[in-house]
């Protein structure tokens, strides 16, 4: 366990049942979120390697030109 999370949780201990409850509802809520993220980007991944494979593609085959904008005054 990190020192912070050691004494985050050292602190928490020190709190009502109630406020202990909360806390802990808080981190068990924040770890599933970012579980839940890590697979929905993770499901992504096919999806973005092949929009990075067409755009190779139209590089290599010459359909794709730099942007030029008009210039500021």
């Amino acid at each position: 366990m990190s020192k912070l999370l050691d004494k985050a949780i050292a602190k928490a201990r020190k709190l009502p049942p109630g406020d202990q409850d909360a806390i802990g509802a808080i981190i068990l809520d924040e770890i599933a979120d970012e579980a839940r993220w890590a697979k929905k980007f993770a499901q992504t991944r096919p999806v973005l390697e092949a929009m990075v494979a067409r755009a190779d593609a139209e590089i290599d085959a010459g359909e794709v030109f730099p942007l030029e904008f008009p210039k500021r005054k």
